[in-house]
């Protein structure tokens, strides 16, 4: 099973969040649905960046790291050709 680090972004605000799943579309689904505190507040969101991890303990290593990234950081990410998000979205 795929393993991914995710980033979305707040229509709201801009705000970013990063997370890990191994299905980042159903993740957005629950993070739009209201089922994460920490995301509640700034509803509705929309997927942004995916990356694949060869392993969970890679992939939960990466969204750590991301978690500590400045904006301008993950702005630049968001055009890195390891950003799959269009697998996702069909863009």
């Amino acid at each position: 099973m795929a393993h991914y680090v995710y980033i979305i972004e707040s229509v709201q605000d801009g705000t970013f969040y990063k997370g890990y799943s191994q299905d980042p579309l159903k993740r957005l689904q629950q993070h739009n649905q209201g089922e994460s505190k920490y995301t509640f507040g700034k509803m509705p969101w929309k997927l942004v960046y995916v990356e694949e991890c060869r392993t969970k303990a890679e992939a939960l290593i990466r969204e750590r790291n991301l978690k500590k990234a400045e904006r301008s950081r993950i702005q630049n990410l968001l055009l890195h050709p390891k950003n799959i998000v269009g697998r996702f979205t069909g863009g």
